[in-house]
């Protein structure tokens, strides 16, 4: 592919370029009058053999003109797109809307109105993935249901409110309840959930010494309930209905199906999302390269975002055909995590 004289470059993207523009295949007629060069249609057709003896263009119809094929997609994204910037406009209402939707609402709250800005923005399905484990705690509480069972009541320091359930231990007078609470409350502040029970964990001595056995267990049960409970990874996507504007054909409303399929599939979704977490930036995810869009063919960006630690606590993109406005999209995906990042920085 290095080896692609500038003739054959330019060709090529101008391939790419009309087919993330409108989806159709670009002959070598309409090939003459783009190019900034003159070349005869002979010449074209030339070059585009060898670019689709090199992988990447295809035919999809005999006697059509040529489409990318997913493997020149990925050398356009990573060796030839000229990424853009967000604009002064687009910057503004990102900032507005997510600044409004975090000020005094949750963390998922406003997560789900970032996945909807970006819906909106790119015209595909914005998703979100982050896991409760990372939301930092102001007050736990346990709450007796019943002689054996109790509700671990958790409020975040973003507003939101957790309930588990909790098996209590036999002979657990009410006292140690409220015991419990104090002691946990006591050291809370600021810590996430496995923060508090690392830290519990490493002053056990000193749980013991102010707590009889039987509150002490309780801490230690509510803790290992709530954290591998609110350790999921939880999905927010929004904006399906953009994905079924501009099809084109039948295998279009096919494709577009079989994404929705893997949308319901949101383990494999958040996985993917997950993989994004490894690395600085952006990451850009193409058709079969990956398990989840092999069948429908679609494309993902997406970018993590940071809380005041730099610690990464969630994934953010879009997901949408793979003629997706790379250049658009790429950057706007980056400037939300970003604001997001500062948000969390600066506690909302």
């Amino acid at each position: 592919m290095a080896e692609l004289n500038d003739r054959s470059r330019e060709i090529f993207r101008q391939i790419v370029e009309s087919y993330l523009a409108t989806g159709e295949p670009v002959g070598s007629r309409n090939l003459s009058r783009l190019l900034p060069m003159t070349l005869s249609p002979a010449s074209i057709r030339n070059v585009m053999a060898d670019l689709e003896a090199a992988g990447l263009i295809f035919a999809p119809h005999t006697s059509a003109g040529r489409l990318p094929t997913e493997m020149g997609l990925r050398f356009f994204v990573d060796a030839m797109l000229e990424i853009g910037d967000v604009g002064l406009e687009e910057r503004a209402r990102i900032e507005a809307q997510m600044k409004a939707a975090a000020s005094g609402h949750t963390l998922e709250t406003a997560l789900a109105e970032a996945s909807a800005l970006l819906s909106g923005m790119s015209r595909g399905a914005g998703v979100v993935v982050t896991s409760k484990s990372n939301a930092r705690l102001r007050h736990i509480e346990f709450v007796r249901l019943d002689p054996a069972r109790a509700l671990v009541v958790l409020v975040g320091e973003d507003g939101s409110v957790e309930n588990r359930l909790l098996d209590l231990p036999a002979g657990l007078p009410a006292s140690a309840l409220t015991e419990a609470g104090n002691f946990l409350n006591a050291r809370i502040r600021g810590k996430t959930l496995a923060d508090l029970k690392q830290e519990i964990a490493a002053r056990r001595s000193d749980m013991e010494r102010e707590l009889d056995a039987l509150t002490a267990r309780l801490v230690e049960a509510g803790l290992a309930t709530t954290v591998g409970a609110a350790d999921t990874r939880q999905l927010i996507v929004r904006g399906q209905a953009n994905l079924l504007e501009d099809l084109k054909a039948a295998e279009d409303l096919e494709r577009i199906r079989l994404l929705f399929e893997d949308l319901e599939t949101q383990t494999d979704v958040i996985d993917l999302l997950t993989r994004a977490e490894n690395g600085e930036g952006v990451r850009i995810f193409i058709g079969s390269e990956n398990k989840l869009f092999s069948l429908s063919g679609s494309s993902m960006i997406a970018a993590p975002f940071r809380d005041g630690s730099q610690k990464i606590v969630g994934v953010l993109g879009v997901i949408g055909p793979t003629r997706l406005n790379y250049a658009r999209i790429v950057p706007m995906v980056d400037y939300t995590a970003r604001v997001i990042s500062r948000i969390l920085e600066k506690g909302r």
